[in-house]
């Protein structure tokens, strides 16, 4: 049975995150920073709430006779209890004969061409262990992108505007970055057990590693670019963030509407229509936060029973970076032009130099783990250097009739005086060489 880990590292970022803002806030009110406090008590304890919720929902506590456990998700003390329990099944798991045990069924990665399934005998502990990771994952997602996302960011900007770092300051955004990163690599590792639940996963170290420094060098470039533009241009930052919120919110919507289909009943059977709308609506509204700061890896499908787009898109991956890219140029370029004194001993130039090429090391990562550490990448249609070779054979062919239809064009440009110019000078080169001709015959003769 797989040591429960990532419940240990979750854990540790949701305290460690919850006590730092806790103290922060507190120096904030001695020093009479109402609206500083006030922000970072919000940013605090909104995500707080959303995990015990998401705990409590995934666990379905609700439908059990467990007053303890939901008084202690009240007093906001639910993660801490869920792992004593995960801690407590897996020290305990294999000391009694399981009295029921499920067997499932998953296909090997394949070799040489051929897939075997593989049948697996799983207990009731195994399976609650599994649960309860699930849960943390989930949880780690929201605390990462609606809660230290927004904090991270909040508390660089305050820096740039007291341009002062304090100890407990620094410490607080290195946490926050570490959630950040961890939420989206849980998020990746989600994703892809989600897309291929019918095989057996194995995730290698150095996936977890190319992963982890694609999304630290995306999501910090990120955070410092709409800090740099929200320092010097506050009125537009709003537009800039609702632009993109509002953007990815309702775009999975859209889709859904287009396809005329009814809402998933999977998702819980004692939710009414109702309550399965606010469900998407808050599954929507986290999966907008995330492509807020990074690529989340997952596209939503609202008509599937899955909730998630199972086919790999690589010009939907391809348009987001893209795009993403020109965005983060135009507001660096924006924080350029209009930068003020605070920014008097750095050097512009090389800092929006270093921003960009940090964001195209993020995406040289990124194309690194699709290409080599990838753990279905046996099973894409196509791969990363496919896909480069398409667009690098795109554009020549873009380039290719520009340079053949600007000849033609100026042969159809000229003009019909220039023609009858041109067949006069060739009959008169053709009358002069007949003249020489036979003007060296006769002096032969």
């Amino acid at each position: 049975m797989k040591f429960p880990g990532s419940v240990l590292v979750s854990l540790f970022l949701f305290v460690a995150e919850t006590v730092a803002a806790l103290y922060l806030s507190s120096t904030y009110r001695s020093a009479g920073d109402r609206i500083w406090q006030s922000l970072t008590l919000l940013f605090a304890l909104l995500p707080c709430v959303l995990v015990q919720f998401s705990l409590v929902f995934i666990h379905r506590d609700l439908s059990r006779d467990r007053p303890l456990v939901l008084l202690l998700h009240i007093l906001q003390l639910g993660p801490i209890v869920r792992c004593v329990e995960v801690f407590y099944i897996y020290f305990h798991a294999g000391r009694v004969e399981e009295p029921y045990v499920s067997i499932t069924k998953k296909r090997q990665m394949p070799r040489d061409g051929h897939s075997e399934e593989v049948e697996k005998e799983v207990g009731q502990a195994e399976g609650k262990l599994f649960t309860h990771r699930s849960a943390f994952s989930r949880a780690s997602v929201i605390q990462a992108f609606l809660g230290s996302a927004p904090q991270l960011t909040l508390q660089l900007y305050i820096c740039v505007l007291q341009q002062e770092i304090t100890a407990s300051r620094s410490i607080f955004m290195v946490l926050s970055l570490l959630s950040i990163v961890y939420g989206a690599l849980r998020c990746n590792i989600l994703a892809i057990k989600i897309k291929y639940d019918d095989y057996n996963i194995s995730v290698k170290p150095a996936a977890y590693l190319c992963i982890f420094l694609w999304r630290s060098f995306e999501i910090a470039t990120r955070v410092i670019v709409l800090v740099l533009f929200s320092s010097v241009l506050q009125i537009w930052i709003l537009p800039v963030v609702l632009v993109n919120f509002f953007a990815f919110f309702f775009y999975p919507w859209i889709l859904f509407w287009q396809s005329k289909s009814a809402l998933p009943e999977n998702i819980e059977k004692a939710l009414s229509k109702v309550g399965t709308t606010i469900v998407l609506s808050l599954l929507t509204f986290l999966y907008a936060g995330i492509n807020m700061f990074c690529w989340s890896a997952v596209q939503l499908k609202l008509n599937d029973s899955d909730l998630i787009d199972k086919s790999q898109n690589w010009y939907r991956l391809a348009s987001y970076y893209i795009i993403r890219f020109f965005e983060n140029a135009f507001l660096l370029l924006m924080w350029y032009m209009y930068k003020t004194d605070v920014y008097m001993y750095v050097c512009a130039p090389l800092l929006v130099l270093q921003l960009l090429i940090g964001y195209c090391i993020a995406v040289l990562f990124m194309l690194v783990f699709y290409q080599f550490c990838h753990p279905c990448k046996k099973l894409f249609s196509s791969n990363i250097s496919e896909g480069l070779l398409v667009c690098f054979k795109f554009f020549c062919f873009v380039c290719k009739p520009v340079t053949s239809s600007s000849t033609v064009e100026k042969a159809d440009l000229k003009s019909p005086d220039d023609t009858d110019n041109d067949a006069q000078a060739s009959y008169k080169a053709s009358e002069s060489q007949n003249g020489n001709a036979h003007h060296s015959v006769s002096s032969n003769a």
